[in-house]
């Protein structure tokens, strides 16, 4: 029985708890309606859905020093140089940027891209446009957050509300020390995630690139 149970983990991922409510309504509802198949079979497909959206599987994140992973599961769809968000204060000089479009189907945690300390979190009221548009990164609501590593590197990750994702979810706080891949966030339900990195950064990803979030590494740092 122990052995079947470490089965079903190691291929069953976990659910972020902010997708709790999201499951166990629909479950609820096809147990209250089990007497009638339509209702049953409505209630377990939207659980089943749920489920699938608000995943967040275990990730291994790569052993070496100095580098910048995914902080989502994507498609690269920006790799430029731009301003950071104005409200986090941190002047008009642009820095490399790396943009990640999550559709409805790919998981919607947050990863942190670097071991560090939170600095700054602040949230920005905005607009809801399709989050793959260049203009999405300014007009769009969003999250940003600062984060310094141990060897005093500063790197930026904005989670940016899309078309459809009208809730952004973020665990860190100032004063917060994050781990390499560790979940801090998430967006429902299509979104984007922006990480800007230090002058001199290497990227070494492309647009058009799939990433894995907390694995693949998207930056060596200067």
């Amino acid at each position: 029985m122990g052995h079947a149970l470490s089965l079903v983990r190691s291929h069953i991922p976990p659910v972020h708890p902010a997708g709790l409510p999201f499951i166990a309504v629909p479950l609820a509802v096809a147990a209250l309606g089990r007497n009638r198949r339509w209702i049953r079979r409505s209630g377990l497909t939207v659980a089943a859905a749920n489920a699938a959206f608000f995943r967040n599987p275990h990730r291994v994140p790569p052993n070496r020093a100095d580098v910048v992973v995914a902080a989502a599961d994507g498609e690269v769809t920006l790799v430029d140089s731009a301003t950071p968000p104005a409200e986090l204060g941190l002047g008009t000089a642009p820095l490399p940027r790396v943009s990640i479009f999550l559709s409805v189907l790919d998981v919607h945690v947050q990863r942190c891209p670097v071991a560090g300390h939170v600095v700054n979190v602040v949230h920005q009221p905005g607009r809801f446009m399709s989050a793959d548009l260049d203009e999405a990164s300014d007009a769009n609501e969003r999250n940003s957050m600062i984060i310094r590593t141990p060897d005093d590197r500063q790197i930026v990750v904005v989670q940016i509300a899309g078309l459809v994702a009208r809730r952004i979810i973020c665990d860190a706080r100032p004063g917060d020390v994050l781990t390499l891949g560790e979940t801090y966030g998430l967006i429902r339900f299509g979104s984007r995630v922006d990480t800007f990195l230090p002058a001199g950064s290497r990227v070494l990803v492309e647009r058009g690139q799939r990433t894995i979030g907390a694995e693949t590494v998207i930056a060596e740092l200067p």
